[in-house]
């Protein structure tokens, strides 16, 4: 895990950092009725990508640049464990987290005292057995009463494939942030400049209180929330922040010729890493402050945790 120099870390799990045997096939492209969500149209012109008031330079959140972008189209939410569920009905598709046989799950979630493996650096989270999208803490848990959530224990290459099959594909992480910005090119957060903190919790779901010890759920939840929870930014998407971690299409890489940022991309470049966009439940401005929407952090396309999703993007 590479850590800001300020010594902050990140709420994020430690990437796989290397695929288990070949990556899945992917999907022949086609549009299925199964899948069927709310798309909306996002206008294309000049944009703006990054900020010029970085928190996390070692992340490459900056400079702002401007940008071109095409007219496109995307998911007002990201994709629910429903829809996820017809695509694996639908093709008998394994995530990388079943391969593996196991994935990350947050260790509150989990019974007290369970004797599972944490990673070093951040012990919070827990190598479960079983974990993946259907089981989401394990062996014993379901979906069921979450059909409407947003997807979990998907990987870039899991996130990839649902979208060859849906007809779609991921954003890149211009187009994201695009749309995050809803029409605002100096937007910090979808819903414009209010920082929502402990108490002002009515814009996101991220963690109040203090991380990892103690979550207050001020904004109504402790895990993941209902993909359409929350106002919707001007155009019209939901949870573009808060919730969970979004895969978009591109290689993860940080734009500076600085010593660390050459170490940072040679790592990430080893492990084929892509970029996650938006932060998640799991964000506290005290400890993982990623919930704005120029902030970013990569992965190998292989990983998965009970954090990240993803949603799907469509040429205009």
């Amino acid at each position: 895990m590479i850590l800001p120099p300020d010594g902050t870390k990140a709420c994020c799990v430690p990437g796989r950092g290397a695929v288990a045997g070949a990556a899945p096939a992917p999907m022949a492209q086609r549009a299925h009725p199964s899948v069927a969500s709310v798309v909306v149209a996002i206008p294309g012109g000049q944009g703006t990508i990054g900020t010029d008031a970085p928190v996390f330079r070692a992340d490459g959140e900056g400079p702002a640049r401007r940008i071109s972008l095409r007219p496109f189209r995307i998911d007002a939410q990201a994709v629910t464990n429903a829809r996820f569920a017809a695509f694996v009905a639908g093709t008998g598709y394994r995530s990388d987290a079943e391969r593996y046989g196991w994935s990350y799950v947050f260790r509150a979630f989990l019974p007290p005292g369970a004797a599972v493996e944490s990673p070093p650096q951040t012990p919070w989270w827990a190598k479960v057995q079983g974990a993946c999208w259907s089981a989401p803490e394990g062996p014993g848990s379901s979906t069921a009463d979450r059909a409407d959530h947003p997807v979990i224990h998907v990987s870039w290459n899991d996130a990839a494939a649902y979208a060859a099959w849906s007809g779609g594909r991921l954003p890149t992480e211009a187009e994201w942030e695009h749309a995050a910005r809803g029409g605002d090119r100096k937007a910090r957060f979808p819903w414009g400049a209010d920082e929502p903190d402990d108490a002002n919790a009515g814009h996101c779901n991220i963690w109040q209180g203090s991380f990892p010890q103690s979550n207050t759920a001020a904004d109504g939840f402790a895990g993941t929330a209902p993909a359409d929870s929350f106002a919707p930014n001007a155009y019209g998407l939901f949870n573009m922040c808060g919730n969970v971690w979004e895969w978009c299409a591109d290689a993860f890489r940080v734009r500076s010729l600085s010593s660390m940022a050459k170490a940072r991309n040679a790592v990430a470049a080893s492990a084929g890493e892509r970029v996650m966009k938006g932060g998640s439940y799991l964000c506290h401005e005290s400890y993982c402050y990623r919930y704005r929407i120029a902030a970013r952090t990569g992965h190998s396309p292989d990983t998965s945790a009970g954090h990240t999703g993803f949603r799907i993007a469509y040429d205009g």
